[in-house]
C-alpha cells in the first residue's frame, strides 16, 4: 500500500512536473515571440522617418538622400504640403519626424507664436531675393517715382529691404536686425514699395518697374536667374535665412535624423542643388558668415 502511493505520488507528482514544464515552453514561447515582434516593431518605427516638405522634390533631391540613406536601414518617406504651417503643424503633432520647408527666422517666429519648441537639427540652403523687371536692363535706369513690388510677407519683406539697402537704393536703420517699412531712413529716388502676395508678384512685372521674387515663386514663374538685374549678397546679415532641417526638441540627437541631414549635406547634394536650380539657390551648410 505504502509502495503503490508512493508510486501514485511519484506518479501523480511526474505528471504534474510534466505539466509545469509544458507550460512553461508555452510562456517562454510566447515571450519570446512577443520579444521579437516588439523589437520589429521599434526597428521598423524607429527606421522610418517622415519628412515635410513644401511642393514637389523639386530635381528628385530628396529622393536622392532616401536612396543614399536606405543603405542604413532608413525607409525616408517624402510627404509634400501646399503652405508652409501645415508641416510646423504636422511635426509638432507628431505626424512628422523632421521637415525641411522653412527658413531659420520663420522658425522661430512660428515657434514663438504657437508656443512650441521645434528646432533646427541641420542647415540646407540659402536662396537670395533677386530684382527682375520688365522694363529696365539694368539698376541704373531706375527713375525718380519708380514702382517697386516687394512680398508682403514679414520675412521676405525685410529681406527686400536689406537688398534695396545693399543696392544702394534706399537707407534703413542700422540698429534693426529685421527692418520694416517703417526703418527706411532715406528714400532719394521716392521709390513707391507696392507690397503684393509673393506668388501675384511675377504676374505685376508689366505694371511695375521693378519687382523682387524670391527662387522658388521665380523658377515656377519660368524665370531664369541670368534674367535677375540684381542679387542680393549672402553676408552675416544673411544667417536668419538659412534654411533647415528641423525636429521636435526631444528629438535634435536622435541617431538616425542625424544621418538624414549628413546624407544631404554632402558635395553630391550640393551639385544637384545647384544644377536644378541654376545656381539661385545655394547650398548653405558649409557658408562661412
Amino acid at each position: 500500500m505504502k509502495w503503490g502511493s508512493l508510486f501514485v505520488w511519484i506518479n501523480k507528482g511526474e505528471i504534474v512536473m510534466k505539466k509545469r514544464f509544458k507550460w512553461l515552453g508555452v510562456a517562454l514561447a510566447c515571450i519570446a515571440v512577443i520579444g521579437l515582434a516588439g523589437c520589429g516593431k521599434s526597428s521598423s518605427s524607429g527606421k522610418t522617418v517622415k519628412v515635410g516638405i513644401v511642393g514637389s522634390d523639386k530635381g528628385g533631391v530628396w529622393k536622392t538622400v532616401a536612396a543614399d540613406v536606405k543603405k542604413d536601414g532608413i525607409n525616408l518617406k517624402v510627404v509634400e504640403f501646399s503652405d508652409y504651417d501645415q508641416p510646423n503643424i504636422a511635426l509638432r503633432d507628431g505626424d512628422l519626424d523632421i521637415n525641411a520647408t522653412q527658413q531659420r527666422s520663420f522658425l522661430a517666429a512660428w515657434d514663438k507664436e504657437h508656443k512650441t519648441t521645434l528646432t533646427p537639427i541641420g542647415n540646407t540652403v540659402i536662396a537670395p531675393l533677386a530684382v527682375y523687371s520688365d522694363k529696365l536692363k539694368s539698376l541704373k535706369g531706375l527713375k525718380k517715382g519708380a514702382t517697386i513690388a516687394i512680398p508682403n510677407d514679414s520675412t521676405d519683406e525685410t529681406r527686400s529691404l536689406q537688398l534695396l539697402s545693399e543696392a544702394g537704393l534706399i537707407k534703413v536703420d542700422p540698429s534693426k536686425d529685421l527692418p520694416t517699412l517703417t526703418d527706411i531712413t532715406e528714400n532719394k529716388l521716392k521709390l513707391k514699395l507696392k507690397e503684393l502676395a509673393p506668388n501675384l508678384i511675377p504676374k505685376a512685372l508689366p505694371d511695375v518697374d521693378l519687382a523682387i521674387i524670391n527662387s522658388g515663386i521665380a523658377s515656377d514663374a519660368k524665370l531664369k536667374p541670368t534674367d535677375a538685374l540684381y542679387r542680393a549678397k549672402v553676408t552675416k546679415a544673411s544667417k536668419p535665412w538659412i534654411n533647415c532641417i528641423a525636429a521636435r526638441k526631444k528629438d535634435v540627437h536622435n541617431k538616425t535624423y542625424q544621418k538624414i541631414v549628413k546624407a544631404y549635406q554632402t558635395e553630391k547634394i550640393a551639385k544637384l542643388i545647384k544644377k536644378v536650380n541654376q545656381g539661385s539657390v545655394i547650398p548653405a551648410w558649409n557658408i562661412k558668415l
